[in-house]
């Protein structure tokens, strides 16, 4: 038995907008931050963002978290014991609705450095920075004081300073081998 296309339902389309959608993900992702902040906070982390996305059919929620301060990295020990705390307490609040994936991890080395607190942790390192107006410098960070950089000078001479609010772009440069190090 064959059906004629009038026979057919009509097509059902969706009708809702993208705008409600976007901003009951924006809610979401806001009650995650508020049900894990504290957690992070608990185990001396940072939270640098969340995002809730999908991925194969399931929710994704990626957590970044950071020291909030200061040189040095997360430890892979803080790195699962907030990963088992935040996964708990999703579980705990049902934010994210059916099966999803929980990557916790840190901004890496090369993320942009845009806040005092990226820079503060950047100290010592190495700088891929673009000036407003300037062509890009690699420079050495001496410090940061306030919102002003303190850049090491090219030639010995004297540090430079630069205030962050100054600075388009800035990235950490990857160093093998630093001056001085033994290999």
């Amino acid at each position: 038995m064959s059906h004629s296309k009038s026979s057919r339902p009509p097509a059902r389309r969706d009708r809702r907008s993208t705008g409600p959608r976007k901003s009951s993900q924006a809610q979401r992702t806001g009650e995650i931050i508020a049900a894990i902040e504290p957690l992070v906070s608990q185990c001396g982390l940072y939270l640098e963002g969340v995002t809730v996305g999908r991925a194969g059919g399931r929710a994704v929620v990626q957590v970044t978290v950071d020291l909030p301060s200061g040189p040095g990295g997360v430890g892979s020990d803080q790195l699962t014991d907030v990963s088992r705390l935040i996964s708990a307490r999703l579980d705990d609040v049902d934010l994210v609705q059916g099966a999803y994936n929980l990557e916790v991890s840190t901004p890496g080395a090369t993320r942009p450095l845009v806040e005092p607190r990226h820079f503060s942790r950047a100290v010592g390192r190495l700088l891929r920075l673009t000036p407003s107006g300037e062509d890009e410098i690699v420079t050495r960070l001496r410090a940061v004081e306030g919102d002003t950089l303190v850049l090491a000078s090219d030639n010995g001479g004297a540090e430079r300073r630069l205030p962050i609010g100054r600075v388009e772009r800035a990235r950490v440069d990857i160093e093998f081998h630093r001056d001085g190090e033994e290999e």
